[in-house]
């Protein structure tokens, strides 16, 4: 039962990037999905979920406009659609679940499953 990440990379300012987060060995039926990122030296923080209940998507104001999640249940994978990139966008990203389907407020401690990271590196 593991996450898998995977999109990241080195993009220039204003560029785009697609994330790609995917479960294996279970499916997100019954989960919240969210994506986080941390950059160096700061605290890991909540960028956008998707909420299971409702299906409503959660955008932090600071992407919001410019990230999108999305999810395809067929193939077990959430997305992050990331445009207009920006130097303050250089982060590890994280995607992880909520077993209480919520997803909101973005909480660390709600979420039990991370993935393991892809980088995002945005140069200016």
């Amino acid at each position: 039962v593991r996450l898998v990440e995977s999109g990241g990379g080195l993009v220039q300012a204003g560029g785009s990037l697609t994330l790609s987060c995917t479960a294996s060995g279970f499916s997100f039926d019954d989960y919240a999905v969210g994506w986080f990122r941390q950059a160096p030296g700061k605290e890991r923080e909540g960028v956008a979920s998707f909420n299971n209940r409702d299906n409503t998507l959660y955008h932090a104001p600071s992407v919001k406009g410019r990230f999108y999640i999305s999810r395809d249940d067929a193939k077990k994978t959430v997305y992050l659609r990331m445009n207009n990139l920006k130097a303050g966008d250089t982060a590890v990203y994280y995607c992880a679940t909520d077993i209480t389907g919520w997803g909101t407020p973005m909480l660390l401690s709600r979420y039990d499953n991370w993935g393991q990271g892809t980088q995002v590196t945005v140069s200016s």
